[in-house]
């Protein structure tokens, strides 16, 4: 029994990656073909600045524009444009104060 499962288990993981690779290779053959689009979005910027005693200042950046990748996966180092527009504030981190 316990084999049985091992084996199903086995070809259910190669076949999700089989199906992962595909549909990469099929998305940036699309992205190839189309002329490599790209798109820009309204992206909010914050900063996290840790304080002292445990506090910590958020901090608002301004509003930029980014570019993106007009595909289902990351292309050529961009994020896709679906992604950024549904995740539209991007925070970063400043690292630990000095005492």
């Amino acid at each position: 029994m316990l084999r049985w499962l091992g084996r199903w288990l086995l070809r259910v993981l190669v076949a999700f990656a089989a199906i992962s690779l595909a549909a990469f290779a099929a998305d940036w053959t699309v992205y190839k073909l189309r002329g490599s689009p790209q798109s820009t979005v309204a992206v909010s910027q914050f900063m996290a600045v840790p304080l002292k005693g445990q506090a910590t200042e958020y901090d608002f950046l301004g509003t930029a524009s980014v570019a993106c990748a007009a595909a289902l996966f990351p292309q050529a180092g961009k994020d896709p444009c679906w992604y950024l527009r549904r995740h539209s504030n991007q925070w970063e981190k400043v690292g630990t104060p000095a005492y």
